[in-house]
């Protein structure tokens, strides 16, 4: 800059007024030294230029090199909260609809009961030939399909709520809505309807038949529980919903007159002992669970303690068995992803948490002057084996028992003992989508040793969904 101006002043004083007052020859000397002297301004001026042009450009340069490492550390500013507001929405309130459309195809090579053909449940094996008519059925089935919405609101609130098509109880044989699961948890408090304390649901098989391993505790039960944690493992104690399952056995048809009533009109009701006695529950069950957790896998330990009510509607006569079981039972990795499941479990009066078959109480003896009521013991087995081909392949196989100790008198046409074995294909082509091929057979054995069995061939398709979190949205 101090070049500049000192070319400006040279430049004010060639054309100040003295130069116009010399002679011609002292003009033309002049005007040529003032032509030098402008050339050198102008090259003077030039340079200056050209150093200006240079400082601006590593100013440029220097701010750049200054804005760059700002301008990144901004990004990550921007970006980092606008992540942690993510994180922090999803935590604080989510929910995800969820759930999967599932068809059966099923050739079922004898017949079982009709409420219950599109699943090979041991208990409803016919053991007298014709009994539900000529063998050979094909059976096509929607009822596994599934809905559900879960979430959570922060780290201490969770909910589920979901249910599927395939109707029980009143509704055996519809296809209609039937509840699986109602269940929150608050913090270490979990109240609702899900599966049983005393159930471990990741040795559940990886099958394609509904009902599953007939020797496994399977049981979505009302409760209330407390779970304890233990870093990766767990203990949780409940109180879970009663609910006797209960048989008068060879009585049924008895006909109330002989069972000693004195404050009921048996003559005119025609009542018989089917009529008279029934459950009587007023103490929840108590369940225990402790669940171990490794990179070998898992097992878990739990145990029911029950008290079984029942009365009789004639007299109001109130009485009551003590149940109690225990379940043991371990899901064990062995190859890549593949996984071993066990479980044994044994009591007296645990019938009603299991998969199939299962009676808790019965009459001691077929004399109708000494019998009373007795805890009926039972063997439950399950071993099964997932194997994983590859990422798309799969196959299942496994068996599992149901053993009952039953009482002297229960009728000879009752429940004692049911087998299934079942071996798998399955293949999972793209995400959400499942399509495999199943063989299924199952034995039924009654309490007078009449038996029967039953096998199929089962084909399904299940396409399933996941909405995300859709809250977000809202």
């Amino acid at each position: 800059m101090k070049a500049l101006v000192r070319a400006l002043c040279v430049m004010l004083a060639l054309i100040s007024p003295g130069v116009f007052s010399a002679s011609d020859a002292d003009r033309i000397q002049q005007l040529e030294e003032q032509l030098r002297n402008q050339q050198q301004l102008l090259d003077a001026m030039q340079n200056e230029l050209q150093r200006l042009k240079a400082d601006v450009v590593g100013v440029e340069s220097s701010e750049q090199a200054v804005v760059a490492p700002v301008a990144a550390d901004a990004s990550v500013a921007q970006t980092t909260p606008v992540h942690e507001a993510t994180v922090e929405e999803g935590s604080s309130s989510s929910a995800q609809l969820y759930g999967f459309v599932m068809a059966d195809m099923i050739y079922d090579f004898k017949r079982v009961d009709p409420n219950w053909n599109d699943t090979l449940r041991v208990s409803t094996i016919a053991t007298d030939a014709g009994q539900y008519g000529q063998d050979g059925e094909f059976i096509f089935g929607v009822r596994q399909s599934r809905l559900g919405i879960k979430g959570n609101y922060g780290d201490d609130v969770t909910y589920l709520l979901e249910a599927e098509l395939f109707g029980v109880g009143g509704d055996e044989g519809q296809t209609t809505p039937r509840l699986r699961h109602a269940w929150a948890t608050y913090k270490n408090v979990g109240v609702g309807q899900t599966w049983s304390n005393f159930m471990d649901g990741d040795i559940f098989p990886n099958t394609i038949d509904y009902w599953g391993p007939t020797g496994m505790v399977f049981y979505r039960n009302q409760q209330a529980r407390y779970t304890f944690p233990l870093g990766e493992d767990e203990f949780s104690i409940a109180l879970e919903d009663p609910s006797t399952a209960l048989t008068v056995g060879r009585f049924r048809d008895t006909n109330a007159c002989e069972l000693n009533t004195s404050a009921y009109d048996c003559e005119s009701t025609g009542s018989t002992a089917a009529d008279i006695y029934q459950a009587h529950n007023d103490v929840p069950d108590l369940s225990l669970r402790y669940r171990n957790n490794g990179d070998f896998g898992h097992y878990q330990v739990a145990a029911m303690f029950r008290e079984l009510g029942y009365e009789r509607l004639d007299t109001g006569a109130q009485d009551s068995e003590f149940g109690w079981g225990v379940n043991v039972s371990a899901g064990i990795k062995t190859f890549a992803n593949d996984v071993l499941k066990l479980q044994v479990v044994y009591g007296e009066g645990i019938g009603n948490y299991m998969n199939d078959g299962g009676i808790d109480i019965a009459p001691s003896t077929d004399n109708l002057n000494t019998a009373r009521a007795e805890a009926v013991p039972l063997l439950g087995i399950s071993a099964y084996y997932d194997h994983y081909w590859n990422e798309q392949w799969s196959t299942s196989i496994g068996w599992s028992m149901n053993d009952l100790d039953n009482s002297a008198g229960q009728s000879g046409s009752e429940f004692a003992k049911g087998q299934i074995a079942q071996i798998n294909l399955l293949h999972t082509p793209r995400e959400n989508v499942m399509l495999g091929t199943e063989f299924i057979w199952g034995e039924r054995q009654d309490v007078d040793g009449a038996t029967g069995d039953d096998y199929r061939i089962q084909f399904s398709l299940k396409v399933g969904f996941d909405s995300g979190n859709f809250l977000r949205g809202l």
